[in-house]
């Protein structure tokens, strides 16, 4: 190890202590203004931003403990702990339902699935139909689409499209409810229409609600769990 990675190492211990010392004596702004200060040079250390985290959960600063899990999925991430990353970006949505963690979901399955490479697909072209919501895959992952349908709690039906499949995920009040690709619908659907990361897509809101084949906590719960089944059934 060299002098500067001592130094640095010296430092996080460091704050860790003084962060254990201001909790101690019921101080808890000083405690996150320390490891936040030890952060600036040390931005890449786990241990800091989890303890962070921690602190900042303890004392109802949701805000701030859904920053470091989203910072600490993507340190995750790199390092191939999937699961971690998995249930950071959990509690990042737990913690701030505002947060947007499509671009962590995008990350863990292109890490998890380098094989799900987007396939070069012509010039998007959409029908003249009303559509809410469309765009091009390669631009807006499916997991930007799945996020704005829920924050609208939407009714209606995402259909994706591929040179060789089509896909199709339903809502209700902007759950996912439903899917349907290649034959196979509900879970097994939903599965096939994660693969989908070429192509377009196209929301049409509807009135009615659908019949719920799909039974899950939340999108992200699903999508998480869905991310870890496809990756265990390549393994």
């Amino acid at each position: 190890m060299t002098d500067s990675q001592t130094e640095h190492v010296s430092e996080i211990e460091a704050a860790l202590l003084d962060a254990e010392l201001f909790i101690k004596y019921q101080a808890p702004e000083r405690a996150i203004k320390r490891l936040r200060t030890a952060l600036e040079m040390n931005s890449r250390s786990i241990k800091l931003r989890e303890r962070l985290r921690e602190i900042c959960a303890s004392y109802k600063q949701g805000e701030e403990a859904a920053r470091q899990c989203l910072s600490l999925a993507s340190l995750y991430i790199e390092r191939e702990d999937f699961d971690t990353a998995h249930e950071r970006l959990l509690e990042a949505k737990q913690f701030d339902e505002r947060i947007n963690i499509a671009g962590g979901l995008e990350a863990i399955r292109r890490a998890r699935r380098p094989d799900l490479k987007p396939i070069p697909a012509p010039e998007p072209h959409f029908e003249r139909k009303h559509f809410t919501l469309a765009g091009d895959l390669s631009a807006i992952s499916v997991f930007d689409a799945i996020q704005v349908i829920e924050n609208a709690r939407l009714n209606g039906v995402l259909t994706l499209t591929e040179p060789k499949r089509q896909g199709q995920v339903k809502f209700n009040d902007g759950r996912i409810v439903d899917a349907v690709c290649q034959g196979d619908v509900g879970d097994m659907g939903f599965q096939k229409v994660v693969e989908i990361t070429s192509g377009t897509f196209e929301f049409q809101k509807t009135e009615e609600q659908f019949p719920i084949r799909i039974q899950a906590v939340s999108n992200t719960n699903l999508i998480l769990d869905t991310l870890r089944m496809l990756d265990e059934r390549k393994q």
